[in-house]
């Protein structure tokens, strides 16, 4: 059950990323929702459904978009399995915590992503990908973590993620 719902958040999640959030662009930069599932995700379950989650709604993104195919699939299961490293060290109930791990993550999800791109032979200067669209999208990201920490962790807890479930 806890599998098919966090499928369905997901798939919800990408149309809203594809549909919405193009509206609410801010100086060309829009959050990524779906990595943002990935990183509480893997925050409050660990590194293997991490990565998992993170490679499947990654490459979800790459077929529906129609761009690089397994880009988004590398730059979300690394910041995934990278989070839920620190799953178990980390103070879960603080958000402040959260704050900083997401912005970690997202930066470093943006780097894979860059990095993939440079051996592709796509050029982007890296002050201009740093300052444009890597910190744009990480602290963008960063504003949303408290709208959906709160659900998430509740549903840890008492809802739908629950532990009893497993």
């Amino acid at each position: 059950m806890r599998v098919f719902t966090v499928l369905i958040i997901l798939l919800i999640t990408m149309l809203i990323q594809s549909t919405v959030l193009g509206f609410i662009r801010v100086g060309g930069v829009q959050p990524d929702l779906v990595l943002l599932i990935v990183i509480l995700n893997a925050f409050l379950r660990g590194s293997k459904e991490g990565a998992f989650l993170g490679f499947l709604a990654g490459l979800c993104q790459d077929v529906l978009s129609g761009n690089y195919i397994g880009f988004n699939a590398l730059a979300k299961m690394g910041s995934g399995y990278l989070v839920g490293l620190a799953e178990s060290k980390l103070f879960k109930d603080n958000i402040f915590v959260l704050f900083g791990v997401t912005f970690l993550a997202s930066v470093l999800c943006q780097i894979i992503y860059y990095l993939l791109l440079i051996i592709l032979g796509v050029m982007v200067t890296p002050f201009w990908a740093l300052l444009r669209i890597i910190l744009p999208v990480a602290f963008y990201n960063t504003l949303l973590v408290p709208i959906f920490f709160k659900l998430f962790y509740r549903s840890r807890i008492r809802g739908l993620f629950s532990e009893k479930e497993m």
